[in-house]
């Protein structure tokens, strides 16, 4: 991040335009100040963010915000597809309004971007005034960033103490006393010593998909204390770990062998240099070429692009539109998880002509017969991402395995909270103690699918966790336990206190207050739980839990018509909201208007076909309008898409009873009886 000048702008300003669906842009420049016209609206330019292989630009914008422009520079070379103006979502309008829109929150600097672009940031908003007074040592990222303050490394550098073995003062010190060498007869070098444990914690903050739990996180703080990291979750991964979404490094590379071998991250990356030049000549520091860098491993000819380490090992997925970025995870190329899952597999980024089966028949020619590459989690994710039948004890048994990273066992976990039962309820309870605290974290959030009676008295001890992210959880599953269910706890009230600062730190959210909207619920004040709800509207008019929250808070109140209210504003908002309709529809069944409930119903599943639940409940809605057929035909689709949801085989064997088809009804009990035998 640069104050835009004629040496930080890279872009094209000498009048030219682009133009992106009904959006306008013109670029110009008058003297040093570089203009960008937005539908006819000139905006100075402040600020330049990032330099290779794309540039964006910051706008000031009312209250102290800076937004970052829709449109980027390409700053490739020409004949690499670069100098050019694109836009960040070419393949769809973003009108003003939406939450993409270069002027909503998903553009805004200070909430999106600042805090790992900058140093020293503090974001400075204002409730009271919905202001921004942001701040910063250093507008881009400098040595405090990763290092800590730097008063005692300065003094260090004044008394001239540089020679060898002095103490130079760094609040956090990133170099251990790790080393690699080459055993007699090894391929693979051994470390001696040991890694500097700030250093991931150092380098995650920035290079992993999470939420902060703080205002101000210190540098090389275990990473749980001041952050939550997203899991292996659908959407943001593939089934085996791949990357999907922009979730960055951190998440691929705790699922590698590298990690679990004790690499760290300077062991392949200078951290004061932006690339590697040669990035196999790395991987042959600790590989040995001999092994590894020849026809017989890697079935390629030398030289060429499969040859490479990184090619196969490190693919590669574009973000940003021309943001090329590797797969951390360091994972062997399977087209078999490719055929059986639908997982992408590196054999068929370059060999895009060809399918998975001739990617695994080619493997198994240059090894000279079938490989067996043994189970995988893949499939046991995947089975629990859909709910399978046997996927709850299989997730089960994945999360026992210690010998699988610390994130695959958490998302299992997470999984198998939504499908727990009885016989896979110990295994959550038996990793509420686990040594990783991400799977501490993960069995907490899991416990809430617990009774209440045992979920509080699971979770309370994970009260004063040793790590701030599992504390915050088990505050959040401890008040979801009916009040009449609670035990006493005394580390329940400084959880709950940092709870309620993790919320604070994000006051600009509209999540954050329906966060603690929920809170004041769960404590039994009705008035400041709807103030919170109107607040996240205000700040967010397209968040739909707010509405859908507000809404059911009206409903416990006997104040359904308010109810009605907040779901229709919700509504004009999001038309295609499959939540607002399935919330409507359900309100306007307990108003007995069932025509126009089934209307909302149906269009909730249509929305979200994907949605078990909207399925089911439209299915229900038909039974009670007497369209018995039609119902039935939904409860079978239904199972189709969702072949391990209990509550669709459920209806199914109880409406196939009522109508007389008893062996229909017992073809979907026996299917019912059968959904916890272990998955094959």
């Amino acid at each position: 991040m640069e104050a835009a000048s004629a040496e930080s702008v890279l872009g094209d300003f000498d009048g030219t335009g682009f133009q992106h669906f009904d959006e306008s842009y013109r670029f110009g420049r008058e003297d040093d100040v570089f203009r960008i016209e937005l539908d006819g609206e000139p905006h100075d330019v402040a600020y330049t963010f990032g330099a290779t292989p794309l540039q964006q630009y910051l706008v000031p914008a009312p209250g102290g915000r800076f937004q970052a422009v829709g449109v980027a520079w390409d700053a490739r070379p020409a004949g690499e597809g670069g100098q050019r103006w694109f836009h960040l979502n070419p393949d769809e309008a973003v009108p003003r309004g939406d939450v993409l829109h270069w002027s909503g929150v998903a553009g805004r600097w200070n909430t999106q971007c600042a805090d790992c672009h900058s140093t020293n940031l503090t974001r400075g908003y204002q409730p009271e005034t919905n202001t921004y007074d942001t701040t910063w040592s250093e507008p881009d990222v400098a040595c405090e960033a990763c290092h800590g303050p730097a008063s005692l490394h300065v003094a260090w550098a004044d008394r001239g103490d540089s020679g060898e073995g002095g103490d130079p003062g760094l609040a956090v010190q990133l170099s251990g006393d790790s080393n690699w060498h080459f055993v007699e007869g090894e391929p693979i070098a051994r470390r001696t010593g040991t890694a500097a444990r700030a250093e991931l914690s150092t380098c995650a903050p920035c290079h992993s998909r999470r939420s902060s739990l703080v205002a101000a996180p210190e540098p090389g703080r275990p990473f749980l204390d001041g952050y939550r990291p997203a899991l292996l979750d659908a959407g943001l991964y593939h089934a085996d770990g791949q990357i999907l979404d922009e979730v960055y490094v951190w998440g691929s590379f705790v699922q590698s062998r590298m990690h679990a071998a004790g690499v760290a991250c300077s062991d392949c990356h200078d951290p004061h240099a932006l690339a590697i030049e040669e990035p196999d000549a790395v991987c042959s520091g600790c590989h040995r070429s001999e092994v590894f860098a020849v026809r017989e491993h890697h079935g390629h000819e030398t030289g060429s692009a499969g040859a490479s380490c990184v090619a196969c090992h490190m693919p590669t997925r574009t973000y940003m539109g021309v943001d090329d970025r590797r797969d951390h995870g360091f994972r062997i190329p399977r087209p078999d998880l490719s055929q059986s899952v639908g997982v992408p597999n590196a054999c068929g980024g370059c060999h895009v002509e060809q399918t998975a089966g001739w990617a695994a028949s080619a493997i198994e020619g240059w090894r000279g017969g079938p490989v067996d590459r043994g189970a995988h989690f893949a499939i046991t994710l995947d089975a629990g991402r859909r709910r399978l039948p046997g996927a709850g004890p299989a997730l089960a048994a994945l999360a026992e395995n210690q010998a699988q990273p610390a994130i695959v066992r958490a998302t299992a976990l997470s999984l198998l909270g939504a499908q727990l039962d009885r016989s896979t309820a110990p295994v959550v309870l038996q990793n509420l103690a686990a040594e990783e605290g991400l799977v501490r974290m993960a069995a907490v959030g899991a416990a809430e699918a617990l009774p209440p009676d045992e979920r509080f008295r699971a979770v309370a001890p994970r009260l004063a966790d040793p790590r701030l992210a599992v504390r915050i959880e088990a505050a959040r599953v401890a008040m979801s336990v009916p009040p009449a269910e609670r035990r006493p706890a005394p580390a329940l009230v400084p959880a709950l206190a940092e709870y309620r600062a993790a919320q604070d730190a994000h006051a600009d959210r509209p999540e954050a207050h329906v966060n603690l909207g929920n809170l004041e619920v769960q404590l039994g004040d009705p008035d400041a739980a709807r103030l919170a709800y109107e607040r996240a509207i205000a700040l967010g008019p397209y968040f739909i839990p707010a509405y859908v929250n507000l809404a059911e808070l009206h409903r416990s109140l006997g104040r359904d018509d308010r109810g009605e209210a907040a779901l229709r504003a919700g509504l004009e908002q999001a038309p295609a909201s499959a939540d607002l309709h399935h919330a409507l529809g359900l309100l306007l069944a307990r108003a007995k208007n069932l025509p126009v409930a089934l209307e909302h119903l149906a269009r909730a599943h249509a929305e979200a076909p994907g949605n078990a639940r909207y399925a089911y409940v439209h299915g229900v809605a038909l039974l009670s309008s007497g369209e018995t057929a039609e119902a039935v035909a939904a409860f079978e689709a239904a199972h189709a898409a969702h072949p391990g949801d209990a509550d669709i085989l459920a209806a199914l064997a109880n409406v196939e009873a009522e109508r007389g088809s008893a062996e229909a009804a017992e073809h979907y009990r026996s299917r019912l009886g059968a959904l916890r035998a272990p998955a094959p």
